[in-house]
């Protein structure tokens, strides 16, 4: 499987430098053994190959890993006899989305007041379309001209 980018079929773990070039020498047996647990819990999910990233090594799956899979792979490296001691915890790829509003009137009804940013995440919060969407910096308000009386809201999700 080759991704342009990262993919939501992976498992990242971080470590140190050093411990990457260590873990790098036994991967085939992890990768082995890591299938065995997967396995024996049904899951699923099957470890295809592991890459390397400069953050740490990069699980590449046959499918989505849900939460479970995802402890049992980080408690697998934690508990190898290794001396893993800087291992964060395993975690899916983030997203490095946004999202690009148009056409909202930058005044709230009926004043003068400009719309704001908050005014913006109360109305996101409420709706259903967002509700598994997490916004992961402050929201951007802007005129689309300097006379114009049309909203841009950029969202980075």
């Amino acid at each position: 499987m080759t991704t342009k980018g990262p993919s939501y079929k992976q498992i990242i773990v971080s470590m140190s430098s050093d411990n990457i070039k260590t873990f790098m020498t036994l991967s085939n047996n992890y990768i082995i053994n890591i299938n065995w647990a997967l396995k024996n819990v049904k899951s699923n999910v099957i470890i295809d190959f592991i890459c390397l990233d400069y953050r740490g090594p990069i699980f590449v799956l046959n499918k989505v890993a849900a939460p479970s899979d995802i402890c049992i792979v980080s408690n697998y490296i934690k508990n190898t006899n290794m001396n893993f001691e800087d291992i964060q915890d395993a975690r899916l790829p983030q997203s490095k989305s946004y999202l690009k509003i148009l056409g909202l009137s930058y005044y709230i009804e009926n004043t003068n007041t400009p719309i704001d940013s908050s005014v913006i995440k109360n109305i996101i919060k409420s709706t259903h379309i967002f509700n598994d969407i997490k916004v992961v910096s402050k929201l951007q308000v802007c005129k689309v001209s300097p006379k114009s009386d049309i909203a841009i809201i950029w969202i980075n999700i």
